[in-house]
């Protein structure tokens, strides 16, 4: 059980947006996969104690583990939480943020780290470039898929045709990680967070989702720390194809938006190519 109070828990519910029953922007299947890698079946009926919204699950999710296990995810989630600030062009909710990492730091044991440059600020200055798309573990047909590919994504941008580049850039990024894992399939299969058939086989590699082809090829270190933590964004944004989910987000990319996601591939390109120390 985990040592979050009443206090602490309003300023928990209201960054993550929890009044509505919801958690940040999870979907049931996003919500699940995140809690995966930590090894909680999130949907399990251990954690419908109070109901079965997410909101309810994270409430019960609270009372049920130890402090740890709740300081790490919560850690991550304040970190979803600003980078969906910053992608829909959003400000932070410095106070009730500050409030909550407070909290963490409790939670976990580490004190709380001095006001810095942020990751977003840092991650954005750095310089990227797109390498040579023979690096690649992609086959010739598709390296001249994915070049005109990037070329329409730096046309999007210039256009300002905001949306369409998020898209082009999901779909690059989809691309090369499946060709990644196609080249060195014992690789990925060996991974801890391998997706599994219900008979405890991997899944084949067609059928693995964005999401889990990018924290297995982190986990194996083909991608950096960063590009993982920013991709899952480029992921979520790259779901909004769909007119209906773009409605209910009230997802409307910005410049800024279309930028931190193509720095996004580059990076994840750079990684891939072996290019990054």
């Amino acid at each position: 059980m985990s040592a979050i109070t009443e206090i602490d828990k309003r300023y928990l519910e209201k960054i993550l947006g929890m009044q509505s029953g919801y958690v940040l922007d999870y979907s049931d299947t996003t919500f699940q996969e995140f809690f995966t890698r930590y090894g909680i079946e999130i949907h399990s009926q251990k954690y419908q104690t109070y109901g079965s919204s997410k909101a309810r699950k994270m409430r019960a999710f609270w009372e049920k583990e130890p402090n740890a296990i709740v300081g790490q995810v919560l850690d991550e989630m304040l970190g979803v939480y600003e980078v969906n600030c910053l992608l829909n062009g959003n400000q932070p909710d410095a106070v009730i943020l500050e409030q909550s990492r407070k909290v963490v730091a409790r939670l976990t044991g580490k004190p709380l780290a001095a006001k810095t440059m942020s990751a977003e600020e840092t991650f954005l200055q750095s310089e990227f470039s797109i390498p040579n798309l023979q690096k690649l573990p992609v086959e010739g047909a598709v390296a001249s898929i994915i070049e005109c590919r990037l070329k329409e994504a730096q046309a999007t941008m210039s256009a300002k045709a905001y949306l369409s580049t998020i898209f082009l850039c999901g779909s690059v990024l989809e691309a090369v990680l499946l060709g990644a894992a196609q080249k060195e399939p014992a690789r990925f299969n060996r991974s801890p967070s391998c997706p599994k058939t219900t008979e405890g086989k991997p899944k084949l590699f067609h059928d693995w989702t964005l999401s889990q082809l990018i924290d297995v090829s982190c986990e194996i270190g083909l991608l950096k720390p960063d590009v993982q933590k920013f991709s899952h964004g480029l992921r979520d944004f790259r779901n909004y194809i769909h007119p209906y989910a773009q409605m209910l987000s009230r997802f409307s990319p910005d410049k800024h938006t279309a930028t931190l996601c193509f720095q996004t591939l580059k990076a994840a390109l750079a990684s891939v190519a072996g290019e990054r120390a």
